[in-house]
């Protein structure tokens, strides 16, 4: 049976920055027959919940990858090293589970895929990827963003 790693938030985990969680009917029909694996890349990387919000400053998650940009809260307070910690973890966890896919929770500064929020913490998008969902891709991982969210 496939497996997919997927952003434990939309799971039923209260993992979210706000402490809550982001499930997804549409996503769940979608994941039927699989193994789900959950796995939130924030909290492993050692972020509490409910914590601050994040956003990538100076590029998207390969930028971060990079070293060329950084992940930073609303009060300024530098989360890079929290978020890559929690990438390589998610890269990890999908290894071990032999994911060749994972489905994550769009926008969001580590798991959106294809746009982001824009830094500015007023709810602009830009294009690019989140740091786990670059990370991902870059080993050969196919990422989507779940649907209906």
């Amino acid at each position: 049976m496939e497996s997919v790693l997927v952003s434990a938030c939309l799971r039923g985990v209260p993992c979210r920055y706000d402490g809550r969680d982001k499930p997804s009917a549409a996503l769940d029909a979608s994941l039927e027959g699989r193994v789900v694996v959950p796995f939130c890349p924030e909290s492993a990387g050692g972020l509490p919940t409910p914590r601050r919000p994040a956003e990538l400053v100076g590029g998207d998650g390969h930028a971060v990858l990079d070293g060329t940009a950084k992940v930073v809260d609303d009060a300024g307070e530098d989360v890079t090293a929290e978020f890559v910690a929690g990438a390589h973890l998610a890269l990890d966890r999908a290894r071990s589970a032999g994911c060749a896919e994972a489905v994550l929770m769009p926008r969001s500064p580590s798991c959106g895929r294809g746009r982001v929020y824009d830094g500015t913490f007023g709810g602009g998008l830009v294009p690019g990827d989140g740091v786990t969902a670059a990370l991902l891709e870059r080993h050969g991982i196919t990422v989507t963003s779940a649907p209906g969210v």
